[in-house]
């Protein structure tokens, strides 16, 4: 039944676009050129967490080229504060990104059916243009995303990002951070939120400018009890410094660091009758995980003149992955027999260093202005990781029967030029990618941890990466524009490095995922109180890994074939009480706020050619995902948001297994804050108003149910 609220979805974006167009005609503004925009330099990211921003990147933004590429600015600030990383909520006005949720604090998000959305691990993911994931080429996994009280936007780069950022196929997502605030010496605000099953989240901050030395730092603690019946409880704690010095007007030094901390119980997952009987069940009783994460940066910015820029960043840290996990059990069932008195113990640890420097510079010749962006980037992980074998359901350490060190070496160059000719321009882009794998292992027996043998592997690819950009400026702030990007994905080290424990011989034919990125939309924000973006899509992506299978004895690394993903998105925002005043000539904006009516949606469509998978529909690939509601906004006073999410039937793995289908889904949060005085706002949430039953997420262990209706309340301070 849900499905039928497709087409109403539907019909109301194209209505709010006929309404807009409409607006427009019958009350025309003065009249304007086609518009080309300028070159801009940006030190920074906003200091001021109530302003809303442009929804769509200027052509050249410090040292990267945004032209030519589908951009979307995430704005949180749009919304009500959105509590508790709730990124239903935060994806609220972006079409295309599948949310997976789960019943833990970690985030993962997929986009266009390209592969499982698991910890976003085709996406680049980086946290003010600095990679975030365990390690981005061998294990390309973002436990770790910052809080998102502290994100002034999100910049999701689709295909086209394989360029810019590096070379996964579903683009990327870079959170922008708050900047340290120059306009006082010295602010505090906290905010703290109380909630359904036990929830308590806090967030506090200073933030201020003395003479040349801005700082902004954060603590961010939040808890639960989880909705399950036991063992999924949550505590994670974290915090954020950042100092921004200003040598002069033309150079910058921002030193950063991040620390963070998180556990959280694993509940397991269900099968299909246990969702429909007990939705909160708990199959794994013991099942933990943990998270560490310690990272610092520097990150120089110099001018050194109005047309040439350079940022030079570089960072290192430490990253841990533990979890402890009892044997036994299957899809929706609880661990039995001998094994179920045992568990394994994986520890990962990463340690980091990156270097990556960028210059910009603009030129004039052939006829028009120019701008040039090139890079550099290094990378380097040394990633040990120890298997050991519990003698309790609830080990917390037992005997190593897996020791292995693994080691990523990775260079990258990157060079993008925007021939800029009147209203016309077009971005050629090449990137050179090289990334190096190896890993030595030693097995041991895993009951009395007797040596049985060592073995070692490396893996060495090299992959140039090409790329097209075209834009056309026309009137009323509107544009055409056009992407072509290849995409590249390495085989990671569960792909392609595995050494069997036992003495099986090992061969693999997995080769890297390759493919092409092809876009064509239109844009734009025409008025003030309306903005769209609509574009057709086609992805295709070679060798698709499928898994391990046994051939003749041996265990092989399989590619399942090629996908073809293709569609159209489309969205739209519009100030329904701005589009009144534009019609009669009135100011009620002033008096009664804005009501923002907005609508997304994506139509997919998507295919598996070849292998054993051949004429199936790629995991977490929903024929639709249609966002819609409406946003009240009083002055910034008053803020109220009723967001609607709708998605189709999928299915969580490749071969359309039933057990592993997905079904339709349609969920309600309404959200509001209310500043009561100048330093004080009360917030209050209703999420999954109407208490729908339903899941995002199929594991090997089962069902991930979604959570049922519940709410938040609470306020933050500010001085």
């Amino acid at each position: 039944m849900k499905s039928n609220l497709l087409l109403p979805s539907f019909l109301s974006l194209i209505a709010g676009l006929a309404v807009a167009q409409d607006a427009a005609v019958v009350a025309p503004e003065a009249a304007s050129a086609a518009t080309t925009m300028d070159t801009i330099t940006v030190y920074g990211e906003s200091e001021n967490d109530a302003f809303v921003q442009n929804p769509f990147l200027m052509p050249v933004e410090g040292t990267k080229i945004f032209a030519g590429k589908r951009a979307t600015v995430i704005d949180l600030d749009v919304l009500p504060k959105v509590q508790a990383n709730n990124y239903r909520q935060a994806l609220s006005l972006t079409p295309g990104l599948l949310y997976s949720e789960e019943t833990t604090p970690l985030v993962s998000i997929g986009y266009r059916g390209i592969g499982e959305p698991h910890r976003m691990q085709f996406m680049q993911v980086l946290k003010d243009g600095i990679p975030i994931h365990a390690d981005p080429f061998g294990y390309p996994e973002a436990y770790y995303t910052p809080p998102l009280d502290v994100v002034d936007r999100i910049e999701f780069v689709r295909g086209g990002g394989s360029l810019m950022y590096g070379p996964q196929p579903a683009g990327a997502m870079n959170y922008i951070t708050y900047m340290p605030d120059r306009n006082t010496p010295f602010s505090f605000r906290t905010q703290n939120i109380f909630g359904t099953d036990d929830l308590f989240s806090s967030y506090s901050a200073v933030t201020g400018t003395v003479g040349k030395l801005g700082y902004y730092g954060y603590y961010n603690h939040r808890e639960a009890s989880g909705f399950r019946q036991s063992n999924s409880d949550y505590v994670l704690d974290g915090g954020h410094f950042k100092i921004a010095y200003d040598v002069d007007a033309d150079t910058r030094w921002i030193v950063a660091f991040d620390g963070y901390e998180e556990r959280h119980g694993e509940p397991g997952g269900l099968s299909q009758e246990q969702f429909a009987k007990t939705p909160d069940m708990t199959t794994r009783h013991f099942d933990q995980f943990r998270l560490k994460r310690f990272v610092g940066s520097i990150e120089l910015q110099h001018k050194f003149s109005s047309s040439t820029e350079l940022t030079v960043k570089t960072w290192g840290g430490y990253y841990q992955r533990w979890s402890k996990r009892q044997r036994g059990g299957g899809f929706g069932t609880a661990p039995t027999g001998a094994s179920a008195q045992t568990n394994n113990i994986e520890n990962q640890e990463f340690r980091t260093f990156g270097f990556e420097p960028r210059l910009r510079h603009d030129w004039e010749g052939l006829g028009g202005n120019h701008t040039l962006a090139v890079g550099l980037q290094f990378y380097y992980v040394d990633s040990p990781r120890e298997d050991q074998r519990g003698i309790t359901p609830n080990a917390n350490s037992g005997v190593t029967f897996l020791d292995s060190n693994r080691e990523v070496t990775y260079g990258s160059l990157f060079v993008e030029n925007k021939f800029s000719f009147g209203n016309f321009s077009i971005t050629p882009g090449f990137r050179m990618e090289a990334v190096n794998q190896s890993i030595h292992t030693k097995n041991f027996n895993a009951t009395t941890g007797a040596f049985i043998n060592e073995r070692s592997k490396s893996k060495f690819d090299p992959q140039p990466l090409f790329g097209l950009g075209l834009a056309y400026d026309l009137a009323s702030e509107t544009q055409l524009y056009a992407n072509i990007s290849q995409s590249y994905r390495t085989t990671v080290f569960g792909e392609s490095l595995v050494v069997p424990t036992t003495n099986t011989v090992f061969t693999s034919d997995a080769e890297p995922v390759s493919g092409w990125s092809y876009e064509i939309g239109y844009r734009g924000q025409p008025k003030s109180w309306f903005n769209f973006d609509t574009s057709a899509f086609l992805v295709d992506l070679d060798n698709k890994f499928g898994g391990t299978v046994v051939e003749n004895g041996d265990l092989v690394l399989k590619n399942v074939g090629r996908t073809v993903n293709y569609g159209i998105d489309g969205a739209f925002q519009l100030d329904l009480i701005g589009a009144y005043d534009a019609l009669n000539g009135t100011d009620n904006v002033k008096t009664l706020g804005s009501l923002n009516f907005y609508a997304n949606a994506t139509f997919l469509t998507s295919r598996i050619d070849g292998g054993a998978s051949d004429g199936f529909k790629p995991q977490y690939a929903p024929g639709y995902i249609v966002r819609s509601g409406l946003i009240y906004n009083l002055r910034d006073k008053l803020k109220v948001s009723f967001l609607g999410t709708f998605v189709g039937d999928h299915f969580a793995s490749d071969d359309e297994d039933p057990s592993r289908e997905i079904p339709a889904y349609m969920t309600w949060d309404l959200t509001a804050e209310y500043k009561v005085t100048k330093n004080f706002t009360a917030m209050a949430g209703l999420n999954n108003v109407f208490n729908e039953s339903y899941y995002t997420r199929v594991r090997g262990d089962g069902i991930d149910p979604g959570y049922g209706r519940n709410f938040y309340v609470g306020g933050s301070v500010q001085f």
